[in-house]
């Protein structure tokens, strides 16, 4: 069977992509060759002729023309593309390749491929009844929320008598292989959480019951495909002291949690749990949403036609990839580091994301397709209600609000999008 893609690949192809030409000749031509022929003078030895002092037909005559046309014509190519864009009226949607037509004393014809938003031949969106989830909150939903909100602000306190499950022993330690201390097996005053699994197996489970300031040696085994070649299954005897015992202390629903809370208008256990239900409820229903317009979208695709260039996709993959590699970075963590703990290659990571980018670009079309044929509108007060509600819900200021979003046109066009989808809604209802 023949994927998404595949099937898409029969519908005619490349009605988004453009070539635009673009000619630069005179004396905007003339004078960038002279530019160009300043700044490699400088470079070139010409037997009778300091560096930068030879004639320019000099240069000509023994360097060849031709050697300044590659300087001359890199040095126009943004000009010469952002006329490609003003003559042609086209909105590209991915970075532009370009090639040189024609290239010679009088000008230089630049060629620029101009990718453009797919157009979406939509044969039906009304009437498809896509089914939409009603959000519900549970009492127990309520309750587990609540729990994490007290683990959250649990307290670790210094606690008196022996090591037990989930308690923090602050420890000194000091590992041994065959009676020789090993590399990265000692430490001091080190925070271990009792039942984390941080340290070897068998490690934590030795401590428990062990008391302040006591020292006891603890047998283990490496792992067999521990990182450390020299350890791989080794048995091992760690000298371990306990400096201290913590442990958490869970809070109470009470005036003194209400005020580390600081959310207005919660003072007790009722208003908790009434705020908690809010907003529990407005995230399912985010999340529904999110859901519904995502079926919504695949049920009009399967009506619709359009045309997605493979460079399209691969541009959008490598934007996600290099976004990936840019977030992982400010964890510490390079993106081939990340890919070896999943077991994947790059390629494995392209061949992942294609499919996704394929039904993001699809969409994309449809919307604005279905923005041309609905025409939603949004008047300014809309716009300037809307900035005034984010900015009081976030605490923030009404300029920060617009900043998030670029710019007033770029809120005003998402609303366009949310009156769309309202309006489709009720065409499709189940």
């Amino acid at each position: 069977m023949a994927t998404k893609k595949e099937e898409k690949k029969e519908v005619k192809k490349n009605e988004c992509i453009h070539e635009v030409d673009v000619e630069i000749k005179g004396e905007k031509w003339k004078n960038q060759l002279q530019k160009s022929f300043k700044e490699k003078s400088k470079k070139v030895n010409i037997p009778g002729f300091r560096k930068g002092h030879v004639p320019y037909d000099i240069f000509v005559r023994n360097q060849g023309e031709a050697t300044l046309y590659f300087d001359a014509c890199e040095k126009l190519v943004d000009t010469a593309y952002n006329q490609a864009l003003e003559d042609s009226k086209l909105i590209p949607v991915m970075t532009s390749d370009y090639s040189i037509k024609d290239v010679n004393s009088d000008g230089v014809i630049f060629t620029f491929k101009i990718v453009t938003m797919p157009k979406a031949k939509i044969k039906k969106y009304k009437g498809l009844n896509v089914k939409k989830e009603k959000a519900k909150v549970t009492k127990e939903e309520v309750n587990d929320e609540i729990d994490r909100i007290l683990e959250k602000y649990t307290e670790l306190v210094i606690k008196d008598g022996k090591v037990a499950n989930k308690d923090i022993a602050i420890i000194d330690y000091k590992g041994m292989k065959d009676g020789v201390a090993f590399d990265g097996g000692t430490g001091e005053n080190y925070s271990l959480e009792i039942g984390s699994n941080t340290f070897i197996p068998g490690f934590e489970e030795q401590l428990i019951g062990m008391k302040k300031k006591e020292t006891k040696t603890i047998d283990v085994t490496f792992p067999e495909d521990y990182h450390e070649e020299s350890l791989k299954g080794a048995p091992v005897k760690f000298e371990v002291t306990v400096n201290e015992i913590k442990t958490r202390e869970k809070r109470e629903l009470d005036e003194e949690l209400f005020e580390d809370l600081g959310i207005d208008g919660v003072n007790s256990k009722e208003t908790l749990e009434e705020y908690v239900k809010n907003n529990l409820k407005e995230h399912k229903e985010f999340h529904i949403e999110e859901e519904y317009q995502a079926n919504l979208l695949s049920k009009i695709a399967e009506n619709t036609e359009v045309d997605i260039p493979d460079e399209l996709v691969d541009f959008r993959v490598h934007e996600q990839i290099h976004r990936m590699e840019h977030e992982l970075s400010h964890q510490g963590i390079s993106l081939d580091l990340y890919l070896q703990f999943q077991q994947k290659t790059r390629e494995d990571l392209h061949n992942e994301l294609e499919p996704r980018m394929f039904e993001q670009i699809e969409y994309g079309a449809i919307i604005q397709e279905l923005l041309k044929e609905e025409d939603p509108k949004v008047t300014k007060k809309e716009v300037d209600d809307k900035v005034k509600e984010i900015a009081e819900k976030y605490k923030m200021s009404q300029e920060d609000v617009i900043k998030e979003y670029g710019s007033l046109e770029s809120l005003e066009e998402d609303l366009k999008v949310r009156k769309l989808f309202e309006k489709l809604e009720e065409y499709n209802k189940a």
